[in-house]
């Protein structure tokens, strides 16, 4: 897999942000965002600590940012997967599939999300944290939602034994994201068989 670089898109040409972002998970990633130093992302980018203030106030607003990143490129990824898809069944099979075509810089940010998952629960006092954390917040509600409506054309239509829609596209979605939580690159299973696993899973809890 290749190493996929984060893209803010509203940065100019001699803009670190990018550069401090893709740093940022790096270092999250192996070190965990309490055991990093702030000053270890400043020289991963190779610049000052007091130029990383230039674009993040704190810490907390880079993971912050990070994590709303994240889950805009999860629920653009489950869009695109399921767009044209008539077939609920094969719409489901591809929201599934796409959870899982990423790089492995991709899995990082994955797994900083999944285990900061409770700073979306409490308002922050800094102005930048708590706009990214409402962000964040906001689109965890639009990617529930878009498996919710998945479910429901699919009880809708017949293809799916009608339950509650809310409930079960939770239940699918931390199926999927508890994966990050424990996959490692490398390890003894290859991130296709845990896609054809979890792939398999969710249309039996679904369409059984």
């Amino acid at each position: 897999m290749t190493t996929a670089r984060v893209s803010t898109g509203d940065e100019g040409p001699r803009s670190k942000r990018a550069a401090i972002l893709t740093a940022a998970v790096e270092c999250f990633g192996e070190f965990g965002f309490e055991g990093t130093k702030w000053s270890a992302v400043a020289g991963r980018v190779g610049i000052g600590q007091t130029a990383l203030y230039h674009y993040f106030e704190t810490k907390t607003h880079c993971l912050l940012t990070i994590m709303r990143l994240e889950l805009q490129r999860s629920r653009d990824q489950f869009t695109e997967a399921t767009a044209g898809q008539s077939d609920p069944v094969e719409a489901l099979r591809a929201a599934a599939r796409a959870a899982f075509a990423v790089s492995e810089h991709e899995i990082l940010q994955m797994r900083i999300l999944q285990n900061n998952l409770s700073l979306l629960a409490v308002p922050r006092t800094s102005a930048k944290e708590e706009t990214e954390r409402q962000a964040a917040r906001e689109l965890v509600r639009q990617i529930e939602r878009d498996w919710t409506r998945l479910l429901t054309r699919g009880m809708s239509e017949g293809a799916f034994p009608v339950r509650d829609p809310h409930t079960l596209g939770q239940a699918l979605l931390g199926l999927i994201v508890s994966v990050w939580r424990w996959y490692r690159p490398g390890g003894p299973t290859p991130l296709s068989e845990v896609s054809d696993l979890i792939e398999g899973c969710c249309v039996r809890m679904v369409a059984e």
